[in-house]
C-alpha cells in the first residue's frame, strides 16, 4: 500500500459490525416458532435454505416489517468488541461505513448507527463498494471481496472470515476485530 496513516477504513456493517444472522434468526424464531441457530448459517442466502421462504424476495418482504413494523436492520445487535474496536481505530483513522441495504432499510440503518454511536465520518449505502475509495476495507461478502480486490489494487482488503465466504489470493484474512486492528497497525 502506498498511502500513510491516518487511513480511510472502509467498514461493512452486516456480518462485520452488526450481527445480521442472529438478528433475523431471533425475529424469525419468535414469529414462526422455529428453533434456528446462527450456527446453521453456512451460505450467503441462508434464509431461503433454512426457512419457509421460497425466495430471497419473500424473505426481504418479511424483513422490511419484522421488527414491530421496523426492518430487521433497526434491531440488530453489534458483534462483541466491534464498537470498542471502531472507537479505538477512530482515534487515529477515519471510519467510513460502506454497506449495501435494501431501500426500505436506509432510515433504519441511520437510526442504528446513531443509536450505537458509531464513530464514522462518512456513510455510503451503495451496491458497488469499490466506488468508495478507502485504504483498508473490512468485508464479509464474497462478491464484494472480489470486486474490492479487483478494482482497488492499491488497498488492503480484509476478509472477515465467515462460513459464507472463501479464502482468495490477495486478501488478508481476519478472524475478529483484534486481528483487524493488528492489520491496520502494521499497514
Amino acid at each position: 500500500m502506498s498511502r500513510r496513516a491516518p487511513f480511510r477504513l472502509g467498514i461493512d456493517l452486516d456480518g462485520v459490525v452488526a450481527d445480521f444472522n442472529a438478528g433475523w434468526i431471533r425475529l424469525y424464531n419468535a414469529e414462526f416458532g422455529a428453533s434456528l441457530r446462527t450456527a446453521d448459517v453456512a451460505m450467503w442466502n441462508a434464509p431461503v435454505l433454512l426457512t419457509h421462504f421460497a425466495s430471497m424476495s419473500q424473505f426481504w418482504r418479511w424483513a422490511a416489517r419484522a421488527a414491530d413494523g421496523a426492518s430487521i436492520f433497526r434491531v440488530l445487535d453489534p458483534y462483541p468488541g466491534a464498537l470498542d474496536a471502531l472507537h479505538r481505530l477512530a482515534a487515529e483513522h477515519s471510519i467510513i461505513i460502506v454497506t449495501t441495504k435494501p431501500r426500505f432499510a436506509v432510515d433504519d440503518t441511520f437510526e442504528w448507527l446513531e443509536e450505537h454511536a458509531l464513530p464514522t465520518q462518512e456513510v455510503h449505502i451503495v451496491d458497488h463498494k469499490p466506488v468508495v475509495d478507502c485504504d483498508v476495507y473490512l468485508e464479509d461478502a464474497d462478491h464484494n471481496l472480489a470486486a474490492l480486490h479487483d478494482e482497488r489494487p492499491d488497498s488492503i482488503v480484509c476478509r472477515y472470515v465467515r462460513p459464507w465466504n472463501r479464502a482468495r489470493d490477495g486478501l488478508v484474512d481476519v478472524s475478529g476485530w483484534v486481528d483487524f486492528e493488528h492489520v491496520v497497525a502494521a499497514a
